[in-house]
């Protein structure tokens, strides 16, 4: 960071600025937006959980509101119609937010709702992966290779983007990650 105009003697004595207020841009934004998200919810009588700090939950008449956050991404539910609504209004307040309506996709994740209740699937993120590693077209099997088969070179094969297959591996283990940090939100309840 320069030092703004006017105090060009802070450089000459090797000494920096002090910031008192986040600045949008800044690494350390998102923390202070985060820290100060807290302890707006917190006002509203939320308790943050112990097994994932952006989850926030509040216990009302045998009732319970449950939000989730993820970067700028907020998601509310619960059985407290009220509370929810309460929770919209104050937020709103603070902060600017935007309702986007009934949670239709969320982290890969896709969510139905029907009278018989809601189906969580990863179905659309899975497709999306396997289309982006080319292998939409490919048939399922038990095992895919023999574990015991030595893999080689073939002579003339085109070179293997060494990058991309990480990568993918990456997302695939997101994949069985996010199912299991959402079951513990519906342990809550």
């Amino acid at each position: 960071m320069e030092a703004p105009p006017g105090f060009d003697e802070l450089k000459k004595d090797g000494r920096v600025c002090k910031l008192k207020k986040s600045i949008y841009g800044l690494k350390q934004s998102p923390r202070a937006w985060f820290e100060r998200f807290t302890r707006t919810v917190k006002q509203c009588g939320y308790t943050q959980a112990h097994s994932d700090h952006t989850m926030f939950y509040k216990h009302n008449h045998g009732k319970i509101a449950i939000l989730i956050v993820y970067v700028d991404d907020i998601v509310m539910t619960g059985d407290d119609i009220v509370e929810l609504e309460s929770l919209k209004n104050f937020l709103s307040n603070q902060f600017e937010v935007k309702d986007l309506g009934q949670l239709k996709y969320f982290l890969g994740m896709e969510v139905a709702r029907s009278s018989k209740g809601i189906v969580i699937s990863q179905r659309k993120y899975v497709l999306d992966l396997l289309k982006e590693t080319g292998l939409l077209g490919c048939k399922p099997v038990a095992t895919p290779v023999d574990p015991n088969q030595k893999l080689e070179k073939e002579d003339g094969a085109e070179a293997v983007d060494k990058n991309r297959y990480p990568e993918a591996g990456g997302e695939a283990n997101l994949f069985g990650a996010y199912k299991a940090r959402y079951c513990v939100c519906s342990e809550l309840g």
